[in-house]
């Protein structure tokens, strides 16, 4: 997955938000990215709220660990999810990818 990057807190996902969608949701892939779709609007960083909010939801993970790096005020985001266990980093960013690839719609 070329969306998915090991970090040293974690991983990296890119991520394409396309937000005032009729629900929230994953889509798939763009470009090098993983695509949602989400209710809010992209104004006063509603959409990135939502966006970690919706990550952690969906991944299982609390949204303190979730933390957008870059492209706050754009639809493309660099999302890092910190991994919880730093003394068995390899294994949780394992556990990290695999759960985002489940994510994906068949």
């Amino acid at each position: 997955m070329s969306f998915i990057q090991k970090h040293p807190r974690g991983i990296l996902i890119n991520v394409f938000v396309q937000p005032r969608a009729s629900k929230n949701t994953i889509v798939g892939c763009h470009g090098d990215a993983l695509k949602i779709k989400l209710t809010s609007p992209p104004v006063d960083g509603a959409a990135n709220k939502m966006c970690v909010q919706f990550l952690a939801k969906c991944l299982q993970v609390p949204k303190s660990s979730i933390e957008i790096i870059s492209g706050h005020t754009s639809r493309t985001k660099r999302v890092l999810l910190c991994s919880k266990d730093e003394k068995n980093l390899k294994n949780e960013q394992e556990r990290l990818t695999r759960s985002v690839k489940l994510l994906l719609p068949s």
